[in-house]
């Protein structure tokens, strides 16, 4: 023990204390995260349209000739292309939901997201009607897909996507 620490004092001396301040602004100065770039909407869209333009072109060989098998009755046959749409769309979703989003859009964009699973589930559940032989629910569900898209489209449109434009009617 040193003669300071008997009188209850601290065994550390202003010297030592002014280094291990410097030591500990630099530590911390260290462990902060380099502050990201601000997101916006043009980084958001330079970032999306990529894997929306996978998308589009998964769908387009995914869903080649559906339009053709509804009509020729081969219903089970169309059924499997939608599955497959729909788990296109539900990989597509899950990027989308990860790539970061403009703060002052978080809201509109987290209910377009929405709107891009609902797709995905409107794809499945034509599937479920058209694997069933249900004709008139399946296009009853295409209408609902339509309709979701349409909102999906109009929430975005100050993003001038597109490739993340949802256009079912260009496939059923």
């Amino acid at each position: 023990m040193g003669p300071n620490a008997k009188k209850g004092r601290c065994a550390v001396g202003k010297k030592s204390f002014g280094a291990m301040s410097v030591v500990v602004l630099v530590l911390s100065a260290l462990a902060t995260p380099v502050a990201q770039a601000e997101v916006t909407r043009e980084s958001y869209k330079a970032a999306v349209e990529p894997i929306c333009k996978s998308n589009t072109e998964a769908n387009e060989r995914i869903l080649k000739g559906v339009r053709g098998k509804v009509k020729a009755g081969k219903l089970k046959a169309a059924g499997t292309q939608f599955a497959r749409a729909s788990s296109a769309l539900n990989k597509t979703h899950g990027e989308l939901v990860a790539v970061p989003q403009p703060p002052a859009d978080q809201a509109k964009l987290t209910k377009w997201l929405g709107y891009v699973k609902t797709e995905a589930t409107l794809f499945q559940k034509t599937a479920t009607k058209l694997k069933a032989g249900d004709k008139n629910g399946a296009q009853s569900m295409v209408i609902k897909l339509t309709h979701n898209a349409n909102q999906a489209n109009n929430l975005v449109l100050g993003f001038e996507f597109r490739y993340c434009r949802f256009e079912p009617s260009k496939f059923t």
